[in-house]
């Protein structure tokens, strides 16, 4: 079986995109790779978002890189691309090899939320979750059996209604 290999696209890379990464590389179990990116890297990722993966078993140390690193010709070739922030969607992207399939699961960001470190938390746990559940339902999806235009379709679905009874 050939995992298949997905990155997570949100201009900063500090927190959503990261968090995505992590998250499907649990979950996946062998079945995916995944990986993080930024338009405009911030350099850092952030604590509460390292901690929430490390929390849920990831251990691989996370950082917040350019996707530069993905578009060149020694890059990994992509299957999926899914942005997760709609600044990053409203990009001009580089052109992916392979032809991936694209799709956007706008998450707000919680690296913008203010108050209390209660509510600084609230507002990550909120994009975990979000998060967590758009990524059950592609790991639901039956890839295998779906022609790349039903798989553009059904990965767009899920960024469109995923996270609305949240």
């Amino acid at each position: 079986m050939t995992a298949y290999n997905v990155l997570f696209l949100c201009t900063g890379n500090s927190a959503r995109s990261v968090m995505a990464e992590a998250m499907l590389n649990v979950l996946g179990e062998g079945r995916f790779r995944a990986w993080s990116a930024g338009s405009f890297p911030a350099g850092k990722v952030q604590p509460i978002a390292a901690e929430l993966a490390q929390a849920f078993g990831y251990v691989e140390p996370l950082r917040s890189k350019s996707w530069d690193e993905f578009a060149g010709a020694d890059a990994p070739s992509m299957d999926f691309v899914i942005t997760v922030c709609d600044d990053a969607a409203g990009e001009v992207c580089p052109v992916w090899p392979g032809q991936p399939v694209t799709a956007h699961w706008g998450v707000p960001d919680p690296a913008k939320a203010e108050g209390s470190e209660d509510d600084r938390r609230r507002a990550f746990q909120q994009a975990w979750m979000m998060l967590r559940q758009r990524i059950d339902l592609f790991l639901a999806l039956p890839l295998d059996k779906l022609d790349r235009l039903s798989r553009q379709a059904q990965l767009r679905a899920i960024g469109q209604t995923a996270g609305d009874e949240l």
